[in-house]
């Protein structure tokens, strides 16, 4: 079963359930997915589509919750955390940074990169690698550290 499809399923339970806040952050996702069918650059969206519309929704509500804290909206802070949560159980198992490092590792020694100068082939590499496990930021200080 595709993302995609999961997606479709838990759409229709949280119907029967009358779960608003999930229903609502599924409901996003699907307007997302079928915003990025309709722009014209592609037809059919793979996994990786799909994980890397669900990471932008991730990084947009966690941009979001740090702004209404900012601004003492809890009442905001506490409905996109809800829906953050809902979003983030399509994403795989996270990677700890100590996993991140050994990949990135193995990466850089794959690819023979000695100096920092080298860093786009790497991150390049390890962004295909390592879609959606872990988070481009991450990945890129990683790379940083090993290369410098």
């Amino acid at each position: 079963m595709t993302i995609e499809q999961q997606i479709q399923e838990d759409m229709k339970s949280a119907m029967k359930e009358k779960n608003q806040l999930r229903l609502a952050a599924i409901r996003a996702i699907k307007a997302e997915i079928l915003l990025a069918k309709t722009s014209g650059k592609i037809d059919e969206l793979a996994d990786s589509d799909v994980l890397k519309i669900i990471q932008k929704m991730v990084k947009q509500r966690q941009d979001s919750i740090a702004i209404y804290k900012e601004q003492s909206r809890e009442d905001l802070v506490e409905e996109e955390s809800k829906q953050l949560e809902f979003i983030k159980c399509y994403l795989p198992k996270q990677m700890s940074a100590e996993e991140v490092e050994a990949a990135v590792k193995e990466i850089v020694t794959k690819v023979g990169a000695t100096s920092i100068k080298e860093m786009g082939k790497v991150m390049k590499e390890a962004n295909a690698a390592l879609a959606g496990k872990a988070e481009s930021k991450v990945i890129a200080d990683c790379v940083k550290k090993l290369l410098s």
